[in-house]
């Protein structure tokens, strides 16, 4: 028993040290029965990875009931999705809401340029 709980907790650091170790992230903070999470899914999930936004920000999501210790926001998400750009810990930008998927890659771009030291990729 010790032995697989060593293991656990050494995958759980090492999930965060890997964060940590990112120039940035884009946090989604979501939450169950949530329409707009729902709909983000559908439309933009599957492929923002293989974006070049979704590689200067991978994506890292969290529960709005159960935000985790790690990230600095400036203030308590209330709204879902919230997607906040996270560097060291530390929110940098934050959009909040899901109109549609125009606007989200319209308003992430806006986010990602202003903030072009915190999501350069490192080759």
């Amino acid at each position: 028993m010790t032995a697989v709980r060593s293991c656990l907790i050494g995958l759980l650091l090492s999930g965060v040290f890997a964060y940590s170790a990112q120039a940035a992230h884009l946090v989604m903070v979501e939450q169950d029965g949530c329409h707009w999470c729902a709909q983000w899914d559908k439309e933009i999930s599957e492929i923002y990875p293989k974006t070049d936004e979704g590689k200067h920000a991978p994506l890292r999501r969290v529960n709005l009931r159960d935000l985790p210790d790690d990230i600095e926001f400036t203030s308590k998400p209330v709204f879902t999705p919230t997607f906040v750009l996270v560097e060291d810990g530390k929110e940098l930008a934050r959009l909040e809401g899901y109109a549609g998927d125009e606007f989200f890659w319209f308003l992430l771009g806006k986010m990602l340029d202003a903030h072009p030291d915190a999501t350069q990729v490192s080759n």
